[in-house]
């Protein structure tokens, strides 16, 4: 996780410097049509009929600019049609194939078609919903552009090559489908619209049970519908079946709704389908017939035109096997240089994640360290006045004991000395109690020897008178 993520640093770092990069966006079912991509479409209403739950839409983009726009289809995993504006043709440019992200990841945060290799482990479920490249190698299918990169300049071009706007085709088909568009828009359409930049194109395909590795549906038939919204304007339809490349049926716009999906309508109002000029369909299915024919639109003489058409037919048959074995060697050499760059592209990752860990693990050895200085720093003062606390306790301990020690060894002698300096003092003055203690005791026993004499002489007494009652008679009271 923590690799992942320094990689995508590095991707975003990446797509900041090089502003260049093809970007695509998912539309939202909350939002209206095509977004930013409504202005492909006339009066910017995309066609009706598409309602399908894996039918997704797309805005591509390139530059941050809107440069078509594509309805996808997850479960055939081809686009359903791509809807553009004819511009000025740039030269060919090298094939930089994309991917969209969002569309088998949505959670993901990443809002721009890439490189298929750069997001291999970071997008969720990719290829659940789109092709990817490895469904075309070996299967003998080329990735042909339903907007064809020959019709759009420099940034536009650079933006149709993207797996989203590509279907299975055979070389063959492949090449005469984009050399007829071609040629039918720019010497055909392009002239008879009034209005160049109200020419509005849509090229489709028709998918069939046919998959390239069970996955990816061959079309059954490609088509073309184009749209001139400009006074005395019309519409057209162009129609290829995979099992003659070399045919090209024109036919309504109407009849060509007929062929696709039920309730589909490909232009707001027929664009001019209901009242359009005779004449100038007819100068248009006269062009399309010339170019069907092989013949060169605007020639008078029309035999040196099939003459110099055979002549061309002979030299490519000549030099179709050159061209093929040039497109192979072209081919080798160009995913040998990506193999290169890849590998490059692994081993600038793997050391540039070495020395971040290294950083990494620097930067937390410092973090760490200056954190322990910290904290004996900060405990210094704190142990220091801990100790001086603990000494000036220990000082008064001692001084406690010595002066309980001091009092105890004093106590005796002090106590001694006291008690007897008190001796004399309390021995005279227990004289006076102790003499009046005698003399009590004095008078006290002269008092018992009278009691005990008073007390023996009236015993006798008593003896005597009771005695003298018992024994001498009684007398008269005379006597």
């Amino acid at each position: 996780r923590e690799w992942t993520m320094k990689t995508s640093v590095v991707f975003l770092l990446c797509i900041s410097v090089f502003p260049g990069f093809s970007q695509g966006r998912v539309v939202g079912e909350d939002e209206t049509g095509f977004a930013e991509c409504n202005m492909f479409f006339p009066g910017q209403v995309p066609p009706e009929g598409f309602t399908e739950p894996f039918h997704v839409k797309i805005c591509q983009q390139y530059n941050k600019e809107p440069r078509f726009a594509t309805l996808y289809s997850t479960k055939d995993k081809i686009p359903l049609y791509s809807a553009f504006k004819y511009t000025k043709p740039a030269q060919n440019k090298e094939e930089n194939w994309l991917v969209e992200p969002q569309i088998d990841d949505p959670e993901n945060d990443l809002h721009e078609m890439v490189h298929e290799a750069d997001i291999v482990g970071t997008v969720a479920n990719l290829g659940a919903n789109q092709a990817l490249t490895s469904d075309y190698v070996g299967s003998g299918y080329e990735r042909g552009l339903l907007n064809p990169s020959l019709l759009n300049e420099e940034d536009f071009q650079m933006a149709t090559y993207t797996l989203t706007n590509a279907v299975p085709l055979s070389p063959s088909l492949s090449k005469s489908w984009h050399r007829d568009i071609a040629r039918v828009v720019e010497q055909a359409l392009v002239p008879h619209c009034s209005k160049k930049d109200h020419l509005y194109l849509l090229a489709g395909a028709i998918p069939s049970s046919v998959r390239v590795k069970g996955k990816v549906s061959v079309p059954d038939t490609l088509w073309l519908a184009a749209c001139c919204d400009a006074p005395g304007g019309w519409s057209l339809g162009l129609v290829k079946k995979m099992n003659d490349e070399n045919s090209l049926a024109d036919l309504m716009v109407g009849e060509l709704e007929k062929q696709l999906l039920a309730g589909v309508h490909l232009f707001k109002g027929n664009c001019g389908g209901d009242n359009q000029s005779q004449e100038k369909t007819e100068a248009i299915l006269q062009a399309v017939g010339q170019i069907r024919s092989g013949e060169q639109v605007g020639t008078s003489d029309n035999q040196e035109a099939k003459g110099s058409g055979l002549v061309r037919r002979v030299a490519a048959i000549i030099a179709t096997p050159f061209i093929k074995l040039l497109e192979l060697l072209i081919y080798v050499f160009v995913e040998l240089v990506k193999f290169v760059f890849y590998f490059l592209w692994l081993v600038i990752k793997r050391v540039g994640g070495t020395v971040l860990d290294g950083v990494y693990s620097l930067w937390n050895g410092v973090v760490s360290y200056l954190k322990a200085i910290t904290m004996v720093l900060i405990s210094i003062p704190y142990d220091v006045g801990r100790v001086i606390v603990n000494i000036f306790l220990g000082f008064l301990q001692i001084v406690q004991d010595v002066a309980s020690l001091t009092y105890r060894i004093l106590r005796i002698p002090v106590g001694f000395v006291l008690h007897l300096a008190a001796f004399p003092y309390h021995s005279i003055c227990a004289i006076p109690s102790v003499l009046k203690d005698v003399a009590t005791g004095i008078g006290g026993t002269f008092s018992l020897v009278i009691d005990a004499t008073a007390t023996l002489l009236h015993g006798f007494y008593y003896l005597a008178g009771y005695i003298v009652k018992r024994f001498v008679p009684k007398g008269s009271s005379d006597d």
